[in-house]
This record gives structure tokens, C-alpha cells and sequence, in this order.
């Protein structure tokens, strides 16, 4: 994934989260991260002192556990990234670039246990089915949430109804 995708992500999620966007510096220091750089050199190439880059990038990384729920440092930035990119949330062409084209989601990874075949339409699905699907469904809503989405647009991509949205909590 593209450095520039990387960085309108980051955007997305913590404009939708603090309504403010990110500084050129905070996208070099994503940048500088990602490519294993030092604040030091961070700091060259944007021109400022060193402590004031490693002062933006620990407020960045803070802004950024917030946003995601979990722990966001340096060493782990990448994969934190990583995981949230593999669920790729799109609300219509709200952007140019592939990333927000459609209304789906769509799991990238992490699908490799579930069945590929089509399953029996004149059979029901199994409880159990039915019960993970919904408690993913669940798990998805608070993660949406997160994100900074309405139960509205929730409940659309979800496929569910926006009462039950909301009573979900």
C-alpha cells in the first residue's frame, strides 16, 4: 500500500475522530515511521529540531491509540495500520481513489477458515452460524463507531435495521 493511501486514512479516521486533520509534519512522521527513519532524520527533512518531531510523533501515536482502541507506538505503528486497513470500509464516492469507491466491506484477510463453497439455500443456517454472524455483526457496529460512523450508515452497511443498531451498545 501507496504512502499517500496510508496517510488519507490516517486522516479519515482521526479527522472523523478529534475533526482536525493532519499537518504535513504528522504525515511525514507516518511516512518517516513507516519507512524505519529516526525522528532525527524525520526532522531533517521536514526542518525542524528533533525534539520537536518526536514531540508531534508521541502525540500522533497517542492520537492514533485513541482512534483505534489499542496501543499504537513506533515499533508497532505498521502493523496497527495494517490491521485496520484489512477492513476496508467504503461509503460511496466520497474520494477519488479506490479506497472509498463502493459500499462494501470487505475483508482482505483473516477469511482463510471460512467455507468457499455455496452453501444449501433450501436449508436454514445453523444456530451457530447465525450466532457468530450476529455477534460479529455486534463487534463490527462498536469498531463503526469507532470509526466515527452514524448507526445510519452503520445499519446500511451492516445490513441491518437502524433500531437494532441502536440498541446495541
Amino acid at each position: 500500500m501507496d504512502t499517500a493511501h496510508i496517510w488519507q486514512f490516517v486522516d479519515e479516521v482521526l479527522s472523523a475522530k478529534t475533526g482536525k486533520h493532519l499537518n504535513d509534519l504528522q504525515g511525514k512522521i507516518i511516512e518517516g515511521i513507516l519507512n524505519r527513519q529516526k525522528y532525527s532524520d524525520i526532522a531533517d527533512t521536514y526542518g525542524c529540531r528533533a525534539g520537536h518531531a518526536k514531540d508531534v510523533g508521541y502525540k500522533l501515536l497517542h492520537m492514533l491509540s485513541d482512534a483505534f482502541g489499542a496501543s499504537v507506538d513506533k515499533g508497532n505503528v505498521e502493523s496497527v495500520l495494517e490491521r485496520q486497513l484489512n477492513l476496508n470500509i467504503n461509503f460511496g464516492a466520497r474520494h477519488t481513489t479506490n479506497f472509498w469507491e463502493s459500499n462494501t466491506i470487505n475483508y482482505i484477510k483473516g477469511c482463510s477458515g471460512l467455507p468457499t463453497s455455496t452453501p444449501d439455500k433450501s436449508q436454514p443456517p445453523t444456530p451457530d452460524y447465525q450466532d457468530s454472524t450476529n455477534q460479529v455483526k455486534i463487534e463490527m457496529t462498536g469498531k463503526l463507531r469507532q470509526l466515527g460512523l452514524k448507526d445510519e450508515q452503520i445499519a446500511e452497511v451492516l445490513a441491518l435495521a437502524v433500531e437494532v443498531v441502536k440498541q446495541i451498545d
